[in-house]
């Protein structure tokens, strides 16, 4: 590409990134009585950085926009290099709230990433697997909250009582929405689905003699220790973790044991998730995404197949749902609008469809770097966005683009 042409074109994105940047940049609404202030020298900033990136993107090599570069240099090592490496992942997780940088906020930090690391891998078995696009994920989310947290309400059940009923609601959930809508495809399954995760939202903001609309429910129970609640006290007849064992309370240590509780759920659904896809289903599945046509014509019934694979994710967002219920201890209709649902999707969308480690690493991204951006909240979704544009340019496919297949032939 000459010089002239890239002064053209870095010209044209700067004339488009003005066009955007003059009403959202230029402008901030206030109290005050004018009702905004101007803020035209962010404008000139984005316009220039637009034109400065677009002159330096020109300059890199054709060879690095390819998606064969990326292809090849995304692949993971195989063997004993992948399990030495998970075995040093999973030690670290382990011992993190005891190491050096084991602090309050680190390990709620890191449960929240745990948390967002399943929902992942739950999103993962329908988008990765299935090649069914669902932007309504986040009302799996929502009902294995608000089942545990209505049963602890109402009836007095515990976490553990609770964990897989609230996996089972949200799969009958996926069921539910499946039933009607899955015999769509593309774009037009997007939109439903996108229509149910604003309906259940909107359900719980307003049947308030249900869910209590948009004041939440709180005081929701934490997961006990073999029946033992870790607290100062405790009920009439039930003994604490703390009086059994002669420990001075500390809050930490509750924060402590719902990261080991999330730590094992993740680690358990990492395995369920690898070991399905080696089973018939799992393998229905990966036909489905690459030709719906010929799985039927091989007898498959896509219908039935598309059902499982929804149940299977809802069923896993019903987990994560009610481990977020837990960490939180109140929940809101706020918490799952559809910023979540598109969280979610770029998690596996960033991270690899398909790849578990992919989607791991970019669900720890994505929740961990919004907080450690805090001071630049204003800035957050500039650089997400700017973000979702160098993946898409220099990693078309995600962070990791190749996995281990599910089944091998052996060749003779």
């Amino acid at each position: 590409m000459s010089a002239t042409q890239r002064l053209k074109e870095a010209a044209l994105t700067a004339v488009v990134a003005l066009a955007l940047a003059f009403p959202l940049l230029g402008f901030q609404t206030t109290d005050t009585g004018d009702g905004y202030i101007t803020r035209f020298s962010w404008v000139a900033m984005a316009t220039a950085a637009a034109f400065v990136g677009r002159i330096l993107l020109g300059l890199v090599p054709q060879r690095f926009h390819l998606h064969q570069y990326a292809t090849r240099h995304t692949a993971l090592p195989e063997g004993r290099a992948v399990t030495l490496a998970a075995a040093a992942l999973i030690l670290f997780a382990i011992v993190l709230p005891f190491s050096p940088f084991g602090s309050r906020r680190t390990i709620d930090l890191a449960t929240l990433a745990l948390i967002y690391v399943i929902l992942g891998w739950g999103l993962n078995v329908v988008v990765g697997l299935a090649g069914l696009l669902d932007l309504g994920y986040v009302a799996f989310y929502a009902v294995g909250a608000y089942s545990f947290a209505l049963a602890a309400e109402w009836y007095g059940l515990s976490f553990w009582e609770m964990l897989p009923v609230a996996g089972i609601v949200a799969a009958f959930a996926g069921i539910l929405l499946g039933l009607p809508v899955l015999r769509l495809r593309g774009d037009y399954l997007a939109i439903v689905t996108l229509g149910f995760g604003e309906i259940v939202r909107i359900v719980l903001n307003n049947w308030s003699a249900v869910t209590n609309g948009p004041n939440g429910i709180g005081d929701i129970p934490r997961p006990t220790v073999f029946g033992m609640p870790i607290s100062p006290g405790a009920p009439a007849g039930v003994t604490s973790f703390n009086h059994f064992f002669g420990l001075e309370y500390d809050p930490l240590q509750r924060l402590v044991w719902l990261y080991y509780v999330c730590l094992a759920a993740a680690l358990v659904i990492n395995w369920f998730s690898l070991r399905i896809r080696r089973l018939p289903v799992g393998r229905a599945w990966e036909a489905l995404r690459e030709d719906e046509i010929a799985c039927r014509a091989l007898g498959l019934n896509p219908h039935t197949i598309k059902l499982t694979a929804f149940a299977t994710g809802a069923m896993i967002g019903g987990f994560a749902g009610a481990m977020f219920a837990a960490k939180q201890g109140f929940i809101s209709p706020e918490s799952f609008n559809f910023q979540e649902s598109a969280t979610v999707v770029s998690i596996v969308v960033l991270g690899g469809m398909g790849s578990q480690l992919g989607v791991a690493l970019a669900a720890v991204i994505l929740a961990t770097l919004p907080e450690f951006g805090r001071e630049f909240a204003q800035y957050r979704m500039l650089f997400f966005g700017a973000a979702m544009v160098a993946i898409m340019i220099w990693r078309p496919r995600g962070l990791f683009t190749m996995r281990a297949p599910s089944v091998r032939l052996d060749q003779k």
